[in-house]
């Protein structure tokens, strides 16, 4: 492997960490409102089987594309580690590694189409309209699998080499194109649903051109297109272990939130409605959370890439001290203004009751997952996968044992609590291993 003299590191200041968080943060900020911009716009349509027919079409790709997200993770550790080494080679090969998986990936889902969307109608079943409609915005959407997933390999490289203001005119190039589309096509054009689509696909592709614009350094050398080192088998075999680990993770911990929304169900409309106003929290939380794992991500990458473990221990601590600030506000605004924000998004009176009922739980939400979400970014950048595994696995495995113990007695508050058992588990395991990932670092020094 072709290895240049490692440069001296940039120091880690909390302006570096704010420079790569904040951008990401902005980006997030983006990303509900094409949501309500596209049930808006069919909305005006007139008809419940439009918006039914986005929504669903929207959720399903969303879940199959979700499958390649360990691109995006995986991209960040390996590229930030190998610019951490001073091998610009390997930080150019690759992006070229996944970007091919994309690429697979993205022809599989094209071929595969009428498997997935039959088994996605069968597992999600809705009115002949609203399933005819749905077919039709899938089969346009599918086209740009190629590019959608791509985008998750560009984004991982530009966090990787702290490039996250790319991603944030990635994000919000794509969202503009998108919204501006989705009024033109079906407001002006009256195409409906087949023209959300069309608008997505467009932005879609404009979003991918972009990142690869941005990351037009890495094809600035020879070695992205130097065809026996993309394919030399370990690297492959280090690539294929590392998103299998990240994949198996995150498989669990989609079940974790797939559960608990399955089994709020039980406990009537009512509470379901209660628990999915109080889950917006959540992810709101995890929108802001998500800035400073990520510039965990490529700190720690590029610290273990020079096998330093003083700037993998300083950037550890100065990146969750930031995650530890953002929770502690997430927690207090939700103290102070929850109730009246459950007013704003529910006007039935039983589920803002509901809600407020078990608004403590998402209060205390932030700072017990605090540490959870801080590691992840961590171990991420430090490529450590098989723990990140093994911790969710043992992490979920306490999060079931919650369920059958906390449910029969405590009915949806045993259901909270053992949401947040689970967060806690997941930093408390993680946190258990960082001395070996130092240790790790230490001895590749």
């Amino acid at each position: 492997m072709t290895q240049t003299a490692s440069p001296s590191p940039a120091e880690v200041t909390h302006k570096r960490v704010l420079k790569i968080a904040l951008p990401i943060v902005l980006s997030n900020a983006t990303v509900p409102i094409l949501g309500a911009v596209d049930v808006g716009v069919v909305g005006q349509m007139g008809e419940a089987a439009p918006i039914g027919a986005v929504a669903l079409g929207a959720i399903i790709l969303s879940s199959v594309y979700w499958i390649f997200g360990f691109l995006r993770m995986g991209t960040v550790g390996l590229v930030g580690q190998a610019e951490g080494a001073g091998d610009k080679a390997e930080v150019s090969a690759w992006l070229t590694r996944a970007l091919v998986v994309a690429l697979c990936g993205g022809l599989l889902l094209i071929v595969l189409q009428p498997l997935i969307f039959w088994g996605a109608m069968r597992l999600a079943p809705a009115s002949a309209e609203v399933e005819s409609l749905a077919r039709q915005y899938l089969m346009i959407r599918i086209w740009t699998a190629p590019a959608a997933i791509a985008v998750y390999a560009l984004t991982g490289w530009l966090v990787a080499m702290e490039r996250t203001a790319g991603v944030f005119w990635v994000q919000l190039t794509m969202n503009s194109v998108n919204i501006l589309l989705d009024l033109l096509f079906v407001l002006v054009f009256d195409w409906g649903v087949p023209g959300v689509a069309i608008a997505t696909v467009i932005a879609e592709i404009t979003g991918a051109a972009l990142a690869l614009w941005f990351c037009r350094n890495a094809f600035s050398r020879p070695d992205w297109r130097d065809w026996p080192r993309i394919f030399d088998r370990a690297k492959l075999i280090r690539m294929a272990l590392l998103n299998t680990d990240i994949l198996i993770r995150s498989a669990m911990l989609m079940i974790i939130f797939s559960s608990f929304v399955f089994i709020g169900a039980r406990f009537g409309d009512v509470t379901l409605a209660a628990n999915e106003v109080l889950i917006q929290f959540m992810y709101v939380t995890a929108y802001a959370m998500d800035g400073f794992a990520f510039a965990a991500e490529t700190l720690i990458a590029r610290a273990v890439g020079r096998g330093d473990r003083a700037q993998v221990r300083r950037s550890a601590v100065m990146t969750s001290a930031w995650g530890a600030v953002i929770c502690v506000v997430m927690a207090l605004s939700f103290a102070l203004a929850g109730e009246w924000i459950i007013n704003v998004m529910a006007k039935n009176v039983e589920v803002q009751r509901a809600a407020r009922a078990f608004l403590p739980y998402m209060i205390v939400a932030p700072l017990v997952g605090c540490v959870a979400w801080m590691m992840d970014g961590i171990f991420i950048g430090a490529t450590r996968s098989k723990d990140m595994r093994n911790m969710m696995a043992l992490s979920f495995a306490i999060y079931w044992a919650a369920i059958f113990i906390l449910l029969p007695v405590l009915g949806n508050h045993g259901l909270w609590l053992a949401l947040l058992i689970s967060f806690a588990a997941r930093g408390i395991t993680l946190t258990a291993r960082y001395p070996a990932l130092e240790r790790e670092v230490q001895n590749a020094g």
